[in-house]
This record gives structure tokens, C-alpha cells and sequence, in this order.
């Protein structure tokens, strides 16, 4: 089992093991402030690790072949830019399933105060755009997937798991790993997770112009800037930390030229 997956299934014990009901608001929020952000330290340490940040080596292998077949480079990420102007979903999620991958996703790699979340580095739009490209064979696989766990949680919970708090989704994810979660044929539930928390990743740490990585959001926290077009040869050979303008993502780029026009 993956430290990650040890933590959050102990920080649920201990949600679960506090009895005392004047407390147990207060004790849970604690906990789970610990539990995020012992996670995100290790997911962090994980891609950092795994160089999972080392320039190329960030294109998901899948979508490296789908750009490389076609060569139009501004296409992808014009794409992906008014994709997330039209709310991060639609290529192939609808509403409700967008919700609950979001949601997911958020709680694989939460965010906090000044440090990016999935759900702040556009994950669901990363996501979205592969399964309606690269990923399209996992169309399926997602339908019933997701099917499965709201399944799951209305059984467990009585509600579906973009309704549940946040101790709720970590432990039906818990299930989920465990393969513990009633209702799950084919995608197993273990396979379930296992694809949403690399797809999750990918979408964290992949290259901005395949949709995720909002701003660079996944970069930031493990500090590397990417290749700018801002950086001069003695930026890209400094040892420090780049001191010039603010590094913008293409995204936000667009938004601001769609605002002023």
C-alpha cells in the first residue's frame, strides 16, 4: 500500500474512532487538514521523485502520440483554451459526472490555502478532452465507473458522492482501493482508482496545453517554471528562482484577451 493510501486510510480510523459529539466537528477538521496535507506533501514528492516534471518526459505517453500525428501545434491548445472557457467539461462528461470527477479528483490532490488543488489546476478539463481524444477507448470505462461509485454511495451514504462531505469521500475512495466497494463489476473498483488517481496526475503535472495544469499550477508546487518564452539564456541557466514578470499560463491569456475585446 502507498503511504499515501496508508494515511488516508488511518486518518479515516481516527474520523471514525472519535466519540465524543462536541468534539467531533472540530477534531475531524483538524484531521483532515493534517491528512491533506500529508498527501499533497506526498504526491509532491512523488512527481518530483519519479521526475515527473523533466521537460518532454511530462506528456502523458497517450497524448504525446495523439499531438505527434497531428502537427498543427497551436490546434491542441487552442482547444484546450476554449474548452475551459465553456466550464472545464463537455467534450465528453456531462454535468453530473463532471461534478463527481471533479470531486474525486479534488480529494486525490486537495488543495488549500496558497497551494493549488485538481480542481484549481483544471484537472477536470484534462480529463474531460482525453476521453474525448486519446483516452476515448476508456469512454466506457468511465461510464461505469462512475455509475458504480454513486451506486456505492447512495447505498452506503444515501447519497451520491459529489454530496458527501469530505471524510465520506475519502473513505468511499478507501473502499474503493481496498476493493471493498459493493456494487463494481467491470471497472473493478481497484481499477477504477488506480485510473483516476494517474489520470488525476496527469492532469496535475502534464504539460498546460493538453488542458490540465492550470497556470502552471502542478509546476509551482514543485517548483519548475517550464520552458517560457519569457526566459532569456541566462534565465534558463540560472540556479535561481525567476525574478521577472509573472508567469501567466496560456489559459488565463486567452481569458484576458476575450475580456477586453
Amino acid at each position: 500500500m502507498q503511504l499515501a493510501d496508508r494515511l488516508l486510510a488511518e486518518s479515516v480510523r481516527r474520523i471514525l474512532a472519535v466519540k465524543n459529539k462536541t468534539n467531533s466537528k472540530r477534531r475531524e477538521a483538524i484531521s483532515m487538514k493534517k491528512h491533506e496535507e500529508s498527501r499533497r506533501a506526498f504526491l509532491i514528492g512523488t512527481a518530483v521523485g519519479a521526475s515527473a516534471v523533466a521537460g518532454a518526459g511530462l506528456v502523458p505517453t497517450a497524448l504525446a502520440q495523439t499531438h505527434e500525428q497531428h502537427p498543427a501545434a497551436d490546434a491542441p491548445a487552442t482547444t484546450a483554451q476554449g474548452h475551459a472557457h465553456a466550464g472545464g467539461h463537455g467534450a465528453f462528461l456531462n454535468d453530473d459526472d463532471a461534478v463527481t470527477v471533479t470531486a474525486f479528483a479534488e480529494r486525490i490532490m486537495p488543495g488549500a490555502p496558497g497551494k493549488p488543488g485538481a480542481r484549481d489546476a483544471g484537472v477536470i478539463n484534462y480529463i474531460d478532452l482525453a476521453l474525448a481524444g486519446a483516452y476515448s477507448d476508456l469512454q466506457d470505462f468511465y461510464r461505469r465507473g462512475l455509475a458504480a461509485l454513486d451506486a456505492h454511495c447512495r447505498t452506503t451514504y444515501n447519497k451520491p458522492f459529489a454530496q458527501l462531505s469530505a471524510a465520506q469521500q475519502d473513505e468511499a475512495i478507501t473502499a474503493l482501493e481496498g476493493g471493498k466497494a459493493t456494487g463494481f463489476t467491470w471497472p473493478t473498483s481497484q481499477a477504477f482508482f488506480e485510473t483516476m488517481r494517474t489520470h488525476t496526475m496527469e492532469g496535475m503535472f502534464a504539460d498546460p496545453v493538453y488542458g490540465g495544469n492550470k497556470d502552471f499550477a502542478g509546476w509551482v508546487l514543485v517548483g519548475f517554471p517550464g520552458a517560457q518564452p519569457l526566459f532569456s539564456p541566462a534565465d534558463m541557466n540560472s540556479k535561481d528562482a525567476f525574478a521577472g514578470a509573472p508567469i501567466i499560463g496560456l489559459q488565463s491569456q486567452s481569458k484576458t484577451v476575450l475580456r477586453r475585446s
